[in-house]
């Protein structure tokens, strides 16, 4: 697997090199959020808020008023908690391009509950005119500028940082409102976003090796939701559905496919991977993953109770895991 490091901090400066109405906002996390390079560069375009977030928005919000594409950067969790009614009022009322990258989603940082975005898929999608994306690998980060740039409205965006994997090829770009096919397969549609794709991954050549045929496929739009591949995978399944996130189960992919799946009157079994219902407490991602139930394992065992039957799978059999860090090189502090 090849290992990226630091893969927004470069690409955004070359990217945003022809296009200077592209401005950078910082809420005082500039080198955590791999801003520092763009900063350097490009100091007239770079704004340095200081941790005022609701401020941060209406400000971003006067910029896109006046014809600048403003990108705001920081940890996830310090955008739509901090800031909704902001972002509600001065960014997603007025439907301005204003582009959010919020890092650190769900359980990627040890820093514990204040820290940690789980519900944010499920409050920024209930915005009017909000899209949504999320990064599960270094071509998703390369190629995200792109999507999130070609839409007029808002963007929130799940970002990765730090050292990570290429899962898919760097010529194969994210696309909007398009999932990406992982394997074809008839006996279970899986469904994974973010950091999950890499964990289901794992599991991939174990559960083969039994026979299990799985349908994967990669979800980067969570809103809008419209990837008609996913619904007719979805319906020639034997056994159901499984989606896997690294958010609540309450409001994310899992509940976003069980509206489509009620709309449609499609009658499969679904079962929904991810945190339930519950604060997380602080520890690295590989621990946390195993702790929630978010990792290889936990698919492995779900698969068993949908299909009715044990694999005997254990940890030996699966691809290895790539390990973060907790402190590196390539980020600013552990968190």
């Amino acid at each position: 697997m090849e290992i990226l490091s630091k893969v927004h901090a470069k690409h955004l400066v070359k990217w945003a090199a022809d296009k200077p109405e592209v401005v950078v906002l910082s809420a005082d996390l500039t080198s955590s959020t791999e801003i520092d390079a763009f900063r350097d560069t490009y100091p007239q375009r770079f704004f340095s808020m200081g941790i005022a977030e609701q401020n941060m928005m209406s400000f971003a919000g006067g910029l896109a008023r006046e014809g600048y594409k403003p990108f705001i950067h920081t940890f996830a969790v310090f955008i739509y908690r901090r800031a909704y009614d902001q972002i509600a009022m001065s960014i997603a009322y007025p439907n301005l391009p204003v582009i959010m990258f919020g890092f650190l989603p769900g359980i990627m940082t040890p820093g514990g509950a204040t820290h940690q975005a789980i519900e944010d898929i499920s409050v920024m999608r209930s915005l009017p005119n909000m899209t949504i994306l999320e990064c599960g690998d270094a071509t998703d980060v390369e190629s995200v500028l792109d999507v999130a740039n070609s839409i007029d409205g808002p963007v929130y965006i799940r970002m990765l940082r730090g050292e990570i994997p290429r899962l898919f090829p760097a010529s194969e770009a994210m696309e909007l409102g398009k999932s990406r096919l992982v394997s074809e397969g008839e006996d279970i549609v899986l469904l994974t976003s973010g950091i999950c794709t890499e964990e289901a991954l794992r599991a991939s050549n174990a559960l083969k090796s039994r026979g299990i045929s799985i349908h994967h496929r990669h979800v980067t739009t969570l809103k809008p939701f419209n990837d008609p591949a996913i619904m007719e995978a979805i319906a020639g399944s034997k056994y159901g559905v499984i989606t896997m996130e690294n958010h609540s189960i309450i409001g994310g992919l899992g509940t976003i496919v069980a509206e489509k799946m009620a709309e449609a009157g499609m009658g499969k079994k679904l079962t929904r991977i991810g945190i339930k219902d519950t604060f997380v407490h602080g520890a690295s991602k590989q621990y946390l993953m195993k702790e929630y139930g978010l990792d290889a394992i936990a698919l492995i065992n779900e698969i068993e109770r949908m299909i009715g039957r044990e694999l005997n799978i254990n940890e030996d059999e699966l691809t290895e895991a790539f390990i973060v860090e907790v402190h590196s090189k390539a980020k600013a502090e552990a968190l």
